[in-house]
């Protein structure tokens, strides 16, 4: 189970990065606070001093088509923001 999935990578993000040396990434659903500060100092060789996390649930979506209604969702996702230690940043781009 990989726990860090993705940086991410918005306007919003990147000035809480260049900021406050927070940094935000998509993790697995299931993860805890405590495993993906482990992720993310073993990732990146940073110090982790918070983790933030958030729950966001399903997108639920219905169209009608010919067919009849057709339904559907979005998978849920969690979000965690870290606060890295006072020096240390991470590049996302050098590996570009």
């Amino acid at each position: 189970m990989s726990i860090i999935i993705k940086p991410i990578i918005t306007e919003k993000a990147t000035l809480g990065s260049e900021l406050h040396n927070r940094y935000t990434f998509l993790v697995h659903p299931k993860s805890n606070k405590v495993v993906i500060k482990k992720a993310v100092e073993a990732a990146y060789g940073v110090t982790v001093e918070k983790v933030h996390t958030m729950n966001y649930g399903p997108e639920r979506k219905m169209r009608y088509t010919k067919t009849g209604i057709q339904k559907g969702k979005t998978n849920a996702t969690k979000k965690a923001i870290v606060h890295v230690a006072e020096g240390d940043t991470i590049d996302f781009y050098s590996n570009l």
